[in-house]
């Protein structure tokens, strides 16, 4: 992966995550939403983007399909806010990672205590 390509991940993640935060209001969108990662295409006409949602199942997929269908919106938002000679599609991609490491912590938690242990 070139700098210009990390550049333009790390832009495309706080971006995407701003206009979530602050422009896009869809009731849909609940719980604890957040940008974790942006993989942008060589050609940078498309981006995944990992979101991870902190709530409940529902509450997940709600949010899943408000930002599916937040596609376009999303995408012209971003060619106003950057200096891109192409503004990439974004596609939204379930990122679980946080709510793995969650229950691993908790997990760890839980041993610790029945062995007697502090973590």
């Amino acid at each position: 992966m070139t700098r210009r390509t990390e550049r333009v991940n790390e832009l495309l993640r706080d971006e995407i995550s701003q206009v979530i935060r602050d422009v896009l209001r869809d009731p849909r969108i609940s719980g604890l939403v957040s940008i974790t990662h942006v993989d942008v295409s060589p050609d940078l006409r498309r981006a995944h983007a990992w979101v991870s949602v902190l709530g409940s199942e529902d509450e997940r997929a709600s949010t899943m399909r408000a930002l599916e269908s937040a596609r376009p919106f999303v995408r012209k938002q971003l060619s106003r806010r950057l200096n891109l000679r192409v503004t990439p599609d974004v596609e939204f991609v379930g990122d679980v990672s946080l709510e793995k490491g969650q229950e691993l912590t908790e997990l760890m938690r839980r041993t610790a205590r029945e062995r007697g242990e502090t973590l």
